[in-house]
């Protein structure tokens, strides 16, 4: 393949494109790969979980709009494009039993209707890869579940002339990766090292939570060296500042730490119309132009 690569990260909110697989597309910008965000929802109903911004009431009042420029922001730093699908935040529900979803949230669309603005996008984008989240959504937020939903309507029908035909000229993507923002095996590293150093670790309870509840760990086929870039990818998380603590857990571990006990972001090839061998470490493996040697 000769022509430009093209990158599509479908997210749920704003701010899940700089917690997920961020380090990974600043570092393709910097190879010269167009990278487009896909945001599907504005993350209306995202509860402010930065302790300094709590109780503003004009934060609280116009949280749609403080969160377009949290993700402006945060689209500069990585030097991404963005683009936004349009539906309206769930929210996470709680409680036992647990609440019925708000009327007319992204998470009770139809999915077939609700993938159509992806379709279309995809097809103004044309991207050779998609990255998104597993079936359980990474974790089970109504939002990231029906991403995983369209997402995969989407990447079949993109590509088909008979469907949504009217949302442009068909293009077929050639792989489809959900993205591991946490997969375990790295957190117990982390973990490990900094008990084993005499430092504090925040990974503790999220470890003995993860294995009370019995989840399996899901294959990585894909490890993606970006360690360069984990520093573009903390600054465009502090840029969403109603949802992330610059002094909370997200960045107690230092960057030398990450970057040596674990230097990649990690994914699960999903689909491939492409031949490819496992594991990888590209997310365009078996798209580039092979290397010539003199």
């Amino acid at each position: 393949m000769t022509e430009q690569l093209r990158l599509m990260a479908v997210h749920a909110h704003p701010d899940d494109e700089s917690s997920k697989g961020a380090a990974t597309m600043a570092m393709y910008v910097s190879q010269g790969v167009d990278v487009l965000v896909a945001t599907c929802t504005g993350g209306e109903r995202g509860s402010i979980l930065n302790p300094k911004l709590q109780g503003d009431p004009w934060v609280e009042e116009n949280i749609h709009e403080v969160r377009r420029k949290e993700m402006d922001a945060a689209r500069e730093i990585l030097g991404v494009q963005q683009a936004w699908l349009g539906f309206v935040d769930s929210g996470l529900p709680e409680g036992d039993p647990l609440p019925p979803l708000p009327e007319g949230c992204f998470a009770l669309q139809d999915v077939a209707a609700a993938a159509e603005p992806l379709v279309k996008l995809i097809r103004e984008f044309r991207p050779h890869v998609i990255t998104t989240y597993d079936e359980n959504g990474g974790y089970p937020h109504p939002d990231h579940i029906m991403t995983h939903k369209i997402s995969m309507v989407a990447f079949d029908a993109a590509g088909d002339p008979d469907a949504y035909p009217e949302a442009g000229t068909p293009w077929q993507p050639s792989k489809l990766y959900y993205n591991h923002g946490f997969p375990m095996g790295r957190i117990r590293a982390l973990h490990a090292y900094l008990t084993e150093n005499g430092h504090d670790s925040p990974y503790g309870e999220w470890i003995e939570g993860w294995e009370k509840s019995g989840r399996k760990e899901r294959e990585i086929t894909t490890r993606v060296k970006c360690d360069d870039w984990f520093e573009i990818r903390d600054k465009a998380l502090i840029a969403h500042a109603t949802q992330i603590d610059p002094d909370g857990p997200w960045f107690r571990v230092p960057l030398d730490v990450q970057r040596e006990v674990w230097p990649t972001e990690d994914y699960e090839l999903a689909r491939s119309l492409i031949d490819t061998d496992l594991p990888e470490d590209d997310l365009f493996a078996g798209l580039r132009v092979p290397s010539r040697t003199a």
